[in-house]
């Protein structure tokens, strides 16, 4: 999501998604777990709706078929072990509610992929198979990854979600991965204040602390008498990256520029700025912005067609004055409050 709202359509996710299917002929799931799998899925979908590459998807349609099929064999009683995120993994029953989240949603998903491939049946399979799962009756445990991805997936209401678990010590638990999807779901509860105060506050620490990239874990625990990343240590002070870290990050183990800590950017250009394709390729884009606490906000996208350009302000009157500059090929529609 972030490359593809921040560079476009680069090759190395492609390059990538063809690795990982390679790597794992049905019926090993990629990387050895099946979330893995269902993530592939989710992503495909995002791309085609981003880049709009039908030659690039139909080279997935063996594959995505068969991992559809494979997929529609599980139910609750026979869900392969799967991992969510870290903070996650010590709470099974949540593991567990997640990832029927997460099988609903990878359906979903790859119903739109089939509609676009033109395979019916198993599209109907698959939009089936996306209520069969959003109905579990499955309990989030008071934990955020958990309750999102129930929201994302219909099977919990957005401000139920929000005001249970995911506004309530809105710092806790969550982790530089899964924590978009917390925002994506406060979003969906237009909740975009708690958002950007989330942002700010999390992942700005990271920035405060000298970071020009955003790091693979991170807890704000670390930051008590911890030293900047790009300074030495002085004495007394705590080493943010050695002394701290959890799991397999402990010490130095963990990645200080990792892709999937970025969210935030793809999430402030869907939302802020209010950038949201509507049609394969961005043929269509809706600007819906929601600048919370901002007077203005302005940037861009980069549709296939061309860089769509957007500045918002906030008028005296509290409405937003919008101005866009698209490419004639793209259809913009406006939302603004």
């Amino acid at each position: 999501m972030v490359i593809s709202t921040v560079f476009g359509e680069a090759e190395v996710v492609p390059q990538t998604l063809d690795f990982a299917r390679d790597e794992a002929p049905l019926p090993q799931f990629m990387n050895g777990m099946f979330s893995y799998s269902l993530w592939w899925v989710i992503i495909h979908r995002d791309w085609y709706l981003f880049h709009g590459n039908m030659d690039y998807l139909q080279k997935q349609r063996d594959y995505l078929l068969a991992l559809l099929d494979l997929m529609n064999g599980y139910d609750e009683s026979n869900l392969p072990a799967g991992f969510l995120d870290w903070p996650t993994s010590p709470h099974e029953e949540a593991v567990q509610s997640g990832l029927c989240a997460l099988v609903s949603m990878a359906f979903r998903a790859g119903g739109q992929l089939c509609r676009a491939l033109n395979e019916d049946s198993t599209r109907l399979l698959c939009e089936a198979a996306a209520t069969r799962w959003a109905e579990r009756n499955v309990f989030h445990c008071g934990i955020k990854t958990t309750a999102a991805l129930m929201a994302l997936a219909g099977m919990l209401p957005a401000g139920k979600a929000n005001s249970e678990v995911l506004a309530s010590d809105p710092l806790r638990d969550i982790s530089t991965f899964y924590g978009y999807y917390v925002l994506q779901a406060r979003a969906q509860a237009a909740d975009h204040q708690g958002c950007l105060d989330v942002i700010r506050r999390y992942w700005g620490a990271m920035l405060d602390f000298g970071a020009t990239t955003f790091w693979e874990d991170f807890n704000l625990d670390w930051t008590h008498n911890a030293a900047r990343i790009d300074e030495l240590v002085p004495p007394g002070k705590c080493d943010i990256h050695a002394d701290f870290g959890v799991y397999c990050y402990k010490g130095l183990r963990h990645s200080l520029c990792h892709g999937w800590a970025a969210g935030p950017s793809a999430w402030l250009s869907e939302h802020v700025l209010g950038f949201r394709p509507l049609a394969p390729g961005c043929r269509q884009i809706l600007i819906d912005p929601h600048l919370a606490d901002l007077q203005w906000a302005r940037g861009s996208f980069p549709a296939p067609e061309g860089v769509v350009r957007v500045s918002h302000k906030r008028l005296e009157n509290g409405r937003i004055e919008t101005e866009v500059s698209a490419p004639e090929t793209v259809k913009v529609v406006t939302n603004c409050p």
